[in-house]
């Protein structure tokens, strides 16, 4: 039990279930809105036309350019389309790059959002904004960038293929680890990032035997929501800042990168922190958070080593650099020699205390 905390309570609206796209139109109007903008990446550019004619004079045009990372010239572009088409809302249909352009706009324009994911990254439910200029990666929070409405359709996510779902599930989990040591949890977080953990254990492995398994689906994006809530509402540390170095500042896929840095940031945490953590390896086995979050990822097919993704030996000691360029709050002390080390370890693809 926590002697003392705060629970802000959860502002956004969410909608769950099979076949809820279809309630788009719905939630848009509830919001008082009558032309929005579809936003998706290039991929998903199907997508977002299919939805775009299912909402008929609702819909004010499609900007299918969302790219990772968010790049703010790409932002540019997108705000430029959304103020010449009239909408007053956005429907962004897709993972963490459409929602972060989604974001974006509505920091700057004042747009409500409705956001439908398709993976299970979990930047839906956040009031986080990361923002990609000149090489680095900077983030935000703010009120007005949380969306107004999340609609997660489990029908949307059975073509997932099984690699995505492993690494965006591995991304989520990623945002629970960091919410059971945050200064300013809570136990209605913890709570749910306990159970999102049980559940991903249990319901990525049936995802890989069989992806269109809808219960194992249903389990997945339900652990998903629980951990986006958790990254939304509590503060993240040393995980998130690597990740964000390594995606702004040597453009590394998001999901991958997350669950490659997710055992070794765990393990070097956990000898600060281990209580705090002990419901991972409860959830996970391995006999540390650290080891058994590695035997997951290998046991469900997760990347394992930043050398896998493009990283260079020589990267090292430049992304250890700026980690510790900018101070912030995490369990264990932070210099450039311990950090050094934590990467080593994720480059070579080291089980955390072998």
């Amino acid at each position: 039990m926590m002697d003392s905390f705060t629970f802000p309570g959860l502002t956004t609206r969410v909608v769950f279930g099979a076949g809820t796209i279809a309630r788009v139109e719905e939630e848009v109007r509830r919001l008082g809105h009558d032309k929005v903008m579809v936003l998706s990446t290039p991929h998903q550019m199907g997508d977002a036309e299919r939805l775009a004619v299912s909402l008929g004079g609702l819909a004010a045009g499609i900007f299918a350019g969302a790219v990772m990372h968010t790049p703010v010239e790409v932002t540019e572009k997108a705000v430029g389309a959304f103020r010449g088409s009239g909408a007053s809302a956005v429907v962004s249909l897709g993972g963490g790059s459409t929602t972060g352009l989604g974001k974006a706009i509505a920091v700057r324009t004042g747009a409500d959002q409705v956001v439908i994911p398709t993976t299970y990254a979990g930047s839906e439910m956040t009031d986080i904004l990361g923002e990609t200029a000149a090489g680095e990666k900077t983030t935000r929070r703010s009120p007005d960038i949380r969306p107004e409405t999340v609609i997660y359709d489990v029908d949307l996510t059975l073509s997932l293929p099984v690699s995505l779902t492993v690494t965006s599930a591995m991304n989520a989990i990623a945002h629970a680890m960091e919410a059971l040591y945050a200064p300013d949890r809570n136990p209605v977080i913890v709570l749910m990032c306990r159970d999102a953990m049980i559940a991903f254990k249990d319901g990525i492995p049936r995802l890989i035997r069989d992806p269109q398994d809808r219960a194992a689906r249903t389990q997945a994006l339900y652990a998903a929501w629980c951990c986006s809530t958790a990254l939304g509402y509590v503060s993240m540390a040393l995980h998130h800042k690597l990740a964000h170095v390594f995606g702004g500042s040597f453009d590394t896929p998001h999901a991958e990168t997350h669950a490659i840095l997710l055992p070794y940031t765990t393990a070097f945490n956990e000898t600060a922190v281990p209580d705090l953590l002990r419901p991972i390896t409860r959830a996970f086995g391995g006999g540390s958070a650290g080891g058994g979050l590695w035997d997951f990822a290998q046991s469900v097919g997760s990347p394992l080593s930043l050398k896998a993704i493009g990283i260079e030996e020589a990267d090292l000691d430049r992304a250890a650099a700026i980690a510790v360029k900018n101070a912030y709050a995490n369990p264990r002390p932070i210099d450039p020699g311990s950090i050094r080390e934590l990467l080593q370890a994720a480059w070579e693809g080291r089980r955390p205390g072998a």
